[in-house]
């Protein structure tokens, strides 16, 4: 399953049970995805390029792992790319 932003994936684990089927749910959720927190529904992430320091790299590591997510952002300055509030976006697929 491929998530559309940050916040989908969010949800998407939130409702996931342990073995990984996503079931009907509503409501808030705290969950902070993390690569200790490993992602049970989500294979692929389509986000914007957020901030160095930004707690959503956690969360892009957690599904694509830090040497792809390194090897993007890598890509992605020398290639002139803006965060994600300039529009521009990256398909993560692990």
């Amino acid at each position: 399953m491929v998530a559309v932003g940050t916040t989908v994936v969010r949800a998407l684990e939130s409702a996931a049970r342990p073995d990984g089927t996503v079931v009907p749910a509503e409501g808030w959720t705290e969950l902070v995805v993390t690569p200790e927190h490993r992602v049970r529904v989500v294979d692929g992430l389509l986000t914007g390029f957020h901030e160095p320091q930004a707690s959503h790299l956690d969360m892009l590591e957690a599904i694509a792992g830090a040497e792809l997510v390194s090897r993007c952002y890598t890509e992605a300055l020398a290639g002139g790319y803006r965060w994600h509030e300039f529009g521009d976006v990256n398909l993560l697929l692990p």
